[in-house]
C-alpha cells in the first residue's frame, strides 16, 4: 500500500520533468529482460569445501556422500540448497559438476566377497612348537656324554689287583 501510494505515484525531483517512478517505468522504450530461472536458482545456493576421504566420500552435515575414488585426498566444492540436502552438486576444477546423493548404508549393504584360498583357515597337520621341541630333544640326545659308573670298578678292583 505504501509503495504504490507514497512512492510510485508521487513526483520525484531526481526524474526528468518531475515524473512519478511508475510513469517513468511505463514510458521506458527498452524491452524487459527476464532472468533464466536456472541461473536465478543457482544464485541462491550455498557452497562449502570438503576434503574427500580414503573411501572416496565426503562428510557433509553429518551425512556421507560418494564423490568418487579419483578424488581421494582432493578438496571439492559442495554446492547445495539448504532446504534439501539429499542431493548436492560437486564441483572440482577441470571437471564438469556432477550430482551426489546421500549414501544410505544399511545392515545388508552388499555381499562380502569370498576370501582367497590362501587366506582362509587351513586345518593344522602339525604343530610348529612341537616340531621345534622335538628337534631340540634330538640335538640334546646326540650330544649327551656317556656316564661312567664307578660302582662296577670297586667290585672288579678286588679281583684283579
Amino acid at each position: 500500500m505504501w509503495l504504490s501510494e507514497c512512492y510510485q505515484n508521487k513526483p520525484h525531483a531526481a526524474l526528468a520533468n518531475k515524473q512519478t517512478p511508475g510513469a517513468a517505468f511505463r514510458s521506458d522504450p527498452a524491452a524487459l529482460q527476464f532472468v533464466n530461472p536456472e541461473h536465478l536458482a543457482a544464485s541462491f545456493l550455498y557452497a562449502e569445501q570438503r576434503k574427500v576421504d580414503k573411501a572416496g566420500c565426503i562428510s557433509f552435515q553429518g551425512k556421507k556422500y560418494e564423490v568418487g575414488l579419483l578424488f581421494i585426498g582432493q578438496t571439492v566444492q559442495v554446492v547445495y540448497d539448504p532446504a534439501d540436502i539429499t542431493e548436492v552438486t560437486i564441483e572440482y576444477e577441470g571437471c564438469t559438476p556432477w550430482k551426489a546423493r546421500e549414501l544410505i548404508i544399511g545392515e545388508r549393504a552388499g555381499k562380502r566377497p569370498a576370501l582367497p584360498e590362501h587366506l582362509q583357515k587351513q586345518p593344522a597337520t602339525e604343530s610348529r612348537l612341537l616340531r621345534g621341541a622335538e628337534r631340540k630333544h634330538d640335538e640334546r640326545t646326540q650330544i649327551q656324554t656317556p656316564a661312567v659308573s664307578y660302582r662296577m670298578l670297586r667290585k672288579e678292583a678286588g679281583k684283579d689287583v
